[in-house]
């Protein structure tokens, strides 16, 4: 049994997915929820508490392996920086636990959830659902770290059958 954790980083609300994934490849939900961090004082303190409070998620679920999406370029520089930011404050939480991250484009979650890298964001709550069995409707930063998780997931498992490292498989 592997346990995955899936970040779908924001500079406001940072989703976060755990699943566990047997060897035939049997997908469990454990955990999902959305740190919400736009509250804070300044910016510094928003980054600090995702470091914080992934920290304590790490803590509490255990996992063995981290997908997290990578950063897209926006229209708005400012935006896409802090998003950056907040990033870096969760995979430094990921690292600083010894833990292995993998990054995923939003295009290569959503081919590995949905079937098509065009899927909206409808589409990808309610496949991730549908995948992990979930009966309630999910909020969508959860949704999107679970899918993260599920795209780990199955890319790990393709990448052990061909028996490559990621490195290679990726197209730069």
């Amino acid at each position: 049994m592997t346990r995955i954790l899936g970040i779908d980083p924001g500079s406001q609300r940072t989703g976060v997915g755990i699943i566990d994934v047997d060897a035939a490849g049997k997908l469990t939900h454990v955990f999902h929820g959305a740190l919400a961090v736009a509250g804070e004082a300044s910016f510094p303190l928003r980054l600090k508490r995702i470091f914080d409070e992934l920290n304590d998620i790490i803590a509490a679920h255990r996992p063995d392996e981290c997908g997290i999406e990578r950063v897209f370029m926006a229209r708005n520089a400012d935006s896409a920086l802090k998003l950056g930011q907040a990033r870096g404050a969760a995979i430094c939480a990921v690292v600083s636990r010894g833990i292995a991250v993998h990054e995923y484009a939003a295009t290569e979650v959503k081919q590995a959830v949905v079937g098509t890298g065009r899927g909206d964001k409808a589409q990808v709550q309610h496949m991730v659902g549908i995948l992990l069995g979930l009966k309630t409707p999910l909020q969508a930063d959860a949704a999107d770290a679970l899918a993260i998780a599920v795209a780990h997931a199955h890319t790990r498992a393709s990448l052990q059958r061909v028996g490559i490292p990621r490195t290679a498989w990726r197209r730069r």
